[in-house]
């Protein structure tokens, strides 16, 4: 084939895609003829998603002066529903919900504005790597570029190019709109139920707009643990929506499939790279959307120093990753996931209702402010001592025998 016509293709054109070409674009002004998103939609696209954003996720793109106008219905708190108990933290402004179908287009409109290339109706079937670069099999034909970027979800095409398998972790998703009912959480919260202990994963209960009429969105998280068996997630959220009076024969069922990340899964190899859910976001709830904005953030520093070096090798990117905020976070989650799922949970669940700051900081790292290192502390301590009053079932025991 003849030189490559791009020195950077991104697949997929949602929030990590089209984020990670905005801060592209933003460092590296010279890319804009030399970079396309390849996006296998057409705008508006309906993507089927609860929605919530924390707004740490627009915090990055504001950070560049970008502004996402879509309808919303504003957030200013979350509650959690327990076996032991509900607790909630109420903290202003922390984020919005939205419709992708709106949302996606509006960032598209945006990054097209910003002068973002975007190539709406292309389907990428296949990616081969070559000698100076990568080609592109796609519904229009092949296209050739120096790397490209996997930024398309949980089947990422690109994803299967790098012979990746699907993951450690992945989620089962059915969410579902209906109208507001009495008992429903005040309209601002963000709410979830954890008090099933033989759920894997919670059900929530969300404000959403759609087409101007306030809404809920409502639906069932169930994390794929291994080793676990099959769980009838429709038959637990038809019994959820029946206890607030609902049925699910009158709604239309939205299901889908999650990817959560796992820091020793590989997300790059030589000219091409993996962000966003095709990489993995949060394993433990889900959250996506805030996560795929930072991601392009991320991706946009690391690519920027890698294209300007003529480095296509992406071997660096794993560890870049790890060495910022969102990678500290997406192995917290990692390592909650991974703890929590199990015959500590009780545990893990009686500490969180007893350490109310741990609510707050989580509210507050959601909505991007800084966290208070007093309320760090006093979280902290407030765990431990929960630890040593039940260190005979506590998980720390270990550690706590031995300090």
């Amino acid at each position: 084939m003849s030189q490559p016509e791009h020195d950077l293709v991104i697949v997929g054109g949602g929030p990590a895609g089209l984020s990670l070409a905005l801060h592209l674009l933003h460092r590296m002004p010279r890319l804009r003829s030399r970079l396309v998103v390849l996006e296998k939609e057409h705008y508006p696209r309906e993507k089927y998603c609860a929605g919530a954003i924390g707004r740490r996720g627009e915090l990055a793109l504001q950070r560049i002066g970008v502004e996402v106008k879509a309808p919303a219905a504003l957030v200013e708190g979350i509650s959690v529903r327990l076996p032991q108990g509900q607790i909630e933290a109420r903290r202003g402004a922390i984020g919005r919900v939205v419709r992708r179908i709106e949302y996606d287009h509006a960032l598209a409109r945006v990054a097209e504005a910003r002068g973002v290339k975007i190539e709406q109706g292309v389907r990428v079937l296949g990616v081969t790597r070559v000698d100076d670069g990568v080609v592109l099999e796609t519904s229009r034909g092949l296209v050739k570029a120096r790397g490209v970027v996997g930024a398309d979800g949980v089947g990422s095409a690109v994803r299967r190019a790098m012979g990746l398998g699907a993951g450690l972790w992945r989620a089962q998703v059915l969410e579902v709109d209906t109208p507001c009912v009495p008992q429903d959480p005040p309209r601002a919260m963000l709410h979830f139920d954890l008090s099933d202990p033989t759920l894997d994963g919670y059900l929530w209960d969300f404000p959403t707009i759609v087409d101007g009429e306030p809404l809920a969105c409502r639906g069932i998280y169930r994390l794929l643990v291994p080793g676990r068996g099959e769980d009838d997630i429709q038959g637990r959220l038809e019994r959820y929506l029946a206890e607030r009076g609902l049925s699910l024969r009158d709604c239309k069922k939205k299901r889908y499939a999650e990817r959560g990340f796992a820091p020793r899964e590989a997300c790059a190899a030589p000219r091409m790279l993996l962000i966003g859910e095709a990489a993995g976001v949060d394993p433990i709830t889900g959250e996506g959307i805030a996560q795929a904005l930072l991601y392009g953030e991320v991706a946009g520093a690391y690519l920027a120093d890698q294209l300007a070096r003529r480095d296509y090798s992406f071997t660096g990117w794993g560890q870049a990753l790890e060495g910022t905020v969102l990678g500290l976070d997406l192995r917290i989650r990692h390592e909650i996931s991974a703890r929590y799922f199990g015959p500590a949970r009780p545990f893990y669940e009686e500490a969180f209702k007893e350490t109310p700051d741990a609510l707050r900081l989580g509210v507050d790292y959601f909505a991007g402010r800084k966290l208070e290192r007093s309320r760090q502390l006093i979280a902290g301590l407030r765990v431990l001592g929960h630890a040593w009053r039940h260190r005979a079932r506590s998980p720390l025991r270990p550690w706590l025998e031995s300090a």
